[in-house]
Parts: structure tokens; sequence; C-alpha cells
């Protein structure tokens, strides 16, 4: 497998990652260049998502309608996504289009229209996933969430707020791409039936007079200490812990990640069996390692009533400090076989492996094989995954809630329930 991916710097900064998948009729791109939301000026928060917006409608030759049309005569079945870090944009095609298709986003980033006369129907954009958010509670509490826990600006959400989304203008986007839509720091990931050598001429040909670097520097200030409620007139509370954990970048992620999955992963997970099976206080509830390039944290949710919140709350929390005492070997089985099926599901997708070749490369500076990670998994054991919970028990958790009332918090400072 280590044969089949090729990585190649190009004089302009720009790294092409490309794997072969010969079993597959199809081809992958994606394209992540440094413009996430940890670049938005002070004032202009939701920069990168709406400029992310903008750019897709119309570059080079073509107008919005016909950059649409374009992709649809290739078939290809596209995202695109703003992120802390980068913009991504992403498609999948036949194998035969991939060079048209690689154009088009060339075509996207080197020389978007970024026509004045959308601008405000991108702002609508903008606008209606904010109000969207509004009405998502658990989204707008995990947005709260990693604010109290990464140093900005890399806890920043992507969507801004109304008020920044109402201030940006034209020139402020045009500015965002030329500062931020550049090769220096930006990936491109192929992943399908590719030929490696026809890919380089083509990415040569297309990408290989991309110029520009990333001036600015980041400045990082500490999150809020302590916990945090947001008052909204509601019969239902959503609850929010973080705590800090390792990177994926960390030799002990796995062991983390394995731990975490036997806190959370299936309904067989303790928090699932606990919280909503056994007591029947939540309509949902887990948890999850998150992780950017330097630092990493879980974040543990739930959702439920007012009257059963504070329970709820009690419940998280003696799991997730009973998880510091260890775990069984049965869990840990069920828990690989879930993960070695996203793992064989993965290789079966040139989609979902283009982008976590691009994500590896973001957070590791190379790329990790299949089948080095089904090693990495195999390799875990409850012994090894005991001895790192043993070192490294949950702590330091922050704990914020949205709903009619505050509630104790106690327990996680150390408190008896």
């Amino acid at each position: 497998m280590a044969d089949s991916i090729q990585t190649i710097q190009l004089p302009n900064g720009l790294t092409l990652l490309m794997q072969q998948m010969p079993w597959l009729e199809s081809a992958a791109m994606s394209l992540l260049v440094p413009a996430g939301s940890q670049r938005d000026p002070e004032g202009l928060a939701g920069l990168a998502g709406f400029t992310a917006e903008m750019v897709q409608r119309g570059c080079g030759q073509y107008n919005s309608r016909q950059f649409v049309e374009q992709l649809d005569r290739l078939g290809a079945a596209r995202s695109a996504s703003v992120t802390n870090y980068h913009t991504r944009f992403s498609a999948a095609v036949p194998t035969n289009r991939l060079r048209e298709t690689l154009a088009l986003y060339r075509e996207l980033v080197l020389a978007p229209l970024l026509p004045a006369s959308q601008l405000e129907d991108s702002r609508m954009v903008a606008m209606q996933e904010l109000l969207a958010l509004e009405d998502d509670l658990a989204q707008k509490l995990i947005k709260v969430l990693r604010k109290r826990l990464y140093p900005d600006p890399y806890g920043r959400s992507t969507t801004g707020t109304m008020e920044s989304v109402q201030a940006i203008q034209l020139e402020n986007i045009q500015n965002h791409v030329k500062n931020f839509y550049v090769p220096d720091q930006a990936i491109l990931s192929i992943a399908g039936k590719i030929d490696f050598n026809e890919v380089q001429n083509m990415v040569d040909e297309l990408f290989g007079s991309w110029q520009g670097t990333v001036q600015q520097e980041l400045t990082e200030h500490p999150p809020a200490e302590g916990h945090h409620h947001i008052e909204h007139d509601s019969n239902q509370t959503q609850i929010g812990i973080v705590f800090p954990s390792v990177p994926y970048s960390h030799p002990d992620y796995f062991l983390a990640r394995s731990a975490i999955g036997v806190l959370s992963d299936g309904m067989s997970s303790r928090l699932f069996t606990e919280v909503r099976e056994k007591r029947g206080l939540c309509y949902t509830v887990y948890a999850m390692c998150h992780t950017i390039k330097d630092y990493g944290c879980v974040l543990a949710y739930a959702g439920t009533t007012t009257e059963r919140a504070q329970e709820t709350l009690d419940v998280m929390l003696q799991e997730i400090r009973r998880l510091g005492e260890g775990i069984h070997d049965d869990e840990l089985q069920r828990l690989k076989a879930r993960i070695k099926t996203g793992l064989i599901m993965q290789q079966e997708s040139s989609s979902s492996r283009s982008i976590s070749m691009a994500s590896d490369w973001h957070l590791l500076g190379r790329v990790r094989t299949l089948d080095e990670l089904s090693t990495l998994l195999d390799e875990i054991n409850s012994n090894s995954i005991n001895d790192y919970l043993a070192s490294n028990p949950p702590k330091q958790f922050k704990i914020v809630t949205l709903g009619q009332k505050a509630l104790d918090t106690s327990l996680a400072d150390g408190g008896v329930a």
C-alpha cells in the first residue's frame, strides 16, 4: 500500500499527494488552501466562509451558472467546506474527467470572478446559516465549547455573527483571496484510478504558475477560564463538557481515541448505556476526540429536559471520571471491530481517502497508509490504554450549558455528587 502513495512538493509551495486505487473507476481531488477562519480579521468573523461562497460564483471564463453547469457536465460529486485552518474544495469524477475537473478548480483559486452583483446573495447564504445555527442548539453549544478550550484563533467558529457578516464588503473578500488563496501551505490530494506521472504533469501544467505566500503571523490568546451558562428559554437543556487531550500527531493519540471510543462509540458504549439506556436521562449523549494541529480535546454532549439536566450532567461526569480507572478487553474488542469497518469503507471511497490524506499531511506532515492504521489498531491492547489512562486521567473540565437555568458544576471541580 505504501508504494501506492506519492508525495511531491512543487516549487511554489503546493504539496501534491497521490494514491492509486486501481480497483476503482473514479478519481477524487481535495484542494485545501490556508484560508480558514483563523485568518478572519478582527470584526469580520465569518469572512472565510463568505469568501468560499463567493469564489464558487464564477471563475475564469465561466459565470456562476456556467461554472455549475460545467461541474454537472463532468458528473462531479462536489463539496466545499471551511475549517479553522483551511478552505477545502473537493470533487469526485470518472477518472477520464479528472483533468477537466482540476482545470476548473484551478480557475476557482487563481481567477475567481467575485461578482459584486452577487455579494448580497452570498451574504444572505451566510445569514441563513447563522439563523439555522440559532435553531440548532447543540451546534450553538459546541461552538461556544470549543472557544472555551482552544486558544484564539484556533477555537473560532466559521460562521461569525450577524454583525460581522453584515460588515463584510467586497474588498475584504478580494483581499482574503489575494492573501490566502495561495500555494504556500496549500494541499492538493488526489486518490483513485490514476497514473502518477500523468497526474503530476497535469498539476505542474495547471498549478505550476500559481504564486503567493502566507504573510500573516498568528498571535495566540488564551481561552476563557471556568464554566459558562447560556440562558435560553427552552424546555430542553444542552450540556457540554470539554477537557484537554492529545492531538492527532501525538504518539498516544490512538490510546486516547480508543479510551473515548469505549466511553462513547456505539450503543454498547458506557455513556449510551449508563445515561440513556439504564436511566433514560436524555435523547442524545456522546463524547468524541477533537484535534487541530497542535492541540487536542475531548468534547462530550448531552441533550435532555430541564428537569433531568442536573442528574444527566452528574452521571456524565461520573462516567468520564470512571474511565480513568481503566477499560476491559471485551469493550476494546467491540471498538476495534467498529473502527476496522470504518477503515474498510474508507478504502472503498476515493473521496474519503483524498480528504483523509490531506488531513494527515496537515496534521502529521506525512500520509498514513490504511495498512499502517490497521497495524496501529492491532497493537493497541487494554493494558496500554489503561497505562495511558492512569497517567492521563480525564481532568481540567470546562462545562457549558444552554437552557433555562445554570447547573451545579461542583462535581467537575472535585465535589461529591
